[in-house]
């Protein structure tokens, strides 16, 4: 008789199921997301998904540009670009948010299957890595100025402290932007306000500005490519808003209104202000050149605020306070977003390689190959697991950072085939051996005691049970061996 054993908890597995059972770190992150944790209002998840639009590398793009190429060519880049980002992102958006999927899942629903989904998604967190480290290093700039501390220690807490503000995943992450979503924004137009005011001949002189390469009030088809290419780096920008659009409510007659205007301003139209914000950055650019900023330093937006503030402000301590207060909160706001949607796409970069590296079975009874790669339900449309309260399970919840290095997240879908005593291991395959002999040797370690065969198990089930090394319950065994 075969024992099943009891499963041994010791503190480091108890810590982790306190953490899986904790609902407010629950992200659905890895998974299609259902409509039962769609629970926040369309105005709601459209703010949320906004927020990203303060990162404040749209203004430094629009004043590298206009410093580069002048108004002209910086003018018609931005709206030609923001066309095309507006165009590719409205089906996009839409599917994701009908459908409830982050843009992994997205992508192995288009046809790019299991490796295709994980090259793009490899392409997508590097965006995300490389926008965190340069919203970094401008909060960094900020900080040095008004703290006088090193450059590299910075660099250092402006990367530290964006960590526990993920890990909470959405719910934390809705509030942060609600709460910081007014003072923003009130930050954001002052310095505007009182630019226009106090200088309004700043706006014409500015219309004329050709930049270093570029001749007053002309048109150069060279420089407007040169420029699209700078800004069309920012066309990734609409997977950060589809992880926020995925939590949508469900369209109903209702609320189609709501949705749709939620979908449109959050999704492709998050564009529309940040053109805007490209806009104001070259503008800005062009003002910190008039109070005589280098060039080399004026496209920077800590010294194209600092400017702006100054008009705000008589006392320059205060100009300097209210600027790296504005700097704070804006990367605060689009970093939260970097580091989530970041580690949601690096995840499948991670797991696919974990998946192959742990991988018993290259080769099923009969010749056929079965790969980790080739599993068919990683393209489809994931269901979600059961848990049961107080223990862990084949595949863990996805938090906001994709945390636990533990789960088997690509194999979640399986778990419910999977009993939870361990079993001794499986004896080694041979496939010289006849099918049904092969297939019943396999099953023999996860087959109780009383039972025969266990139920056809093909492909990527039968790599399931193997990888998991677990018996299955009884209700899915079987009387008859397989013909």
């Amino acid at each position: 008789m075969q024992p099943t054993g009891t499963q041994r908890i010791i503190k480091i597995r108890r810590d982790y199921n306190a953490w899986v059972a904790d609902e407010t770190m629950e992200d659905y992150a890895l998974r299609f997301t259902p409509r039962s944790f769609r629970k926040w209002s369309e105005l709601r998840i459209a703010n949320t998904a906004l927020g990203a639009v303060s990162f404040l590398a749209l203004e430094a793009i629009g004043g590298a540009l206009a410093l580069s190429y002048g108004f002209t060519n910086t003018l018609w880049a931005i709206l030609a670009v923001s066309l095309v980002i507006f165009l590719t992102g409205l089906p996009i958006s839409y599917y994701a948010a009908r459908s409830g999927l982050d843009m992994d899942l997205l992508t192995r629903g288009a046809g790019f299957g299991y490796i295709g989904s994980t090259i793009t998604s490899l392409i997508y967190a590097s965006f995300t890595f490389l926008f965190f480290a340069l919203e970094a290093a401008i909060m960094a700039l900020a900080l040095e100025l008004y703290f006088n501390i090193p450059l590299a220690l910075a660099y250092v807490i402006c990367s530290i402290i964006i960590i526990p503000l993920v890990a909470y995943g959405i719910t934390l992450i809705n509030r942060l932007q609600m709460w910081t979503q007014p003072v923003w924004l009130f930050l954001l137009v002052l310095p505007y306000v009182f630019v226009i005011a106090k200088n309004p001949e700043a706006l014409s002189d500015w219309t004329s500005f050709a930049g270093r390469e570029g001749e007053p009030g002309s048109f150069n088809l060279l420089h407007f490519g040169a420029a699209c290419t700078v800004a069309l780096a920012l066309i990734t920008q609409i997977g950060e808003q589809v992880d926020y659009l995925r939590f949508l409510p469900e369209k109903t007659r209702a609320n189609r209104v709501r949705w749709w205007t939620a979908l449109l301003l959050a999704g492709p139209g998050w564009i529309i202000p940040g053109a805007l914000k490209m806009l104001a950055g070259a503008f800005l650019a062009f003002l910190a050149l008039q109070h005589e900023i280098p060039m080399e330093r004026a496209a920077e937006p800590t010294q194209m605020y600092l400017v702006a503030f100054n008009y705000v402000f008589a006392s320059p301590q205060w100009a300097l306070a209210a600027m790296v207060l504005f700097v704070i909160v804006s990367q605060v706001k689009i970093n939260v977003t970097n580091a989530y949607a970041g580690s949601l796409a690096w995840w499948p970069v991670a797991e696919i390689h974990r998946v192959q590296a742990r991988a018993p079975l290259r080769h099923q009874p009969g010749g056929r190959r079965c790969h980790a790669d080739r599993l068919p339900a990683l393209g489809a449309r994931p269901r979600r697991p059961v848990r049961r309260p107080g223990t862990s399970g084949f595949a863990s919840r996805g938090a906001g950072l994709g945390i636990p290095a533990g789960a088997a997240v690509g194999l979640a879908h399986w778990r419910a085939l999977l009993h939870r005593p361990r079993a001794p291991a499986a004896p080694a395959l041979s496939p010289h051996r006849s099918r049904p002999g092969a297939v019943r040797s396999v099953q023999q370690p996860f087959r109780r005691a009383g039972h025969r065969a266990l139920p056809r198990l093909r492909r990527a089930h039968l790599f399931a049970v193997l990888l998991a090394r677990r018996t299955l319950r009884g209700s899915l065994q079987t009387q008859s061996p397989p013909e």
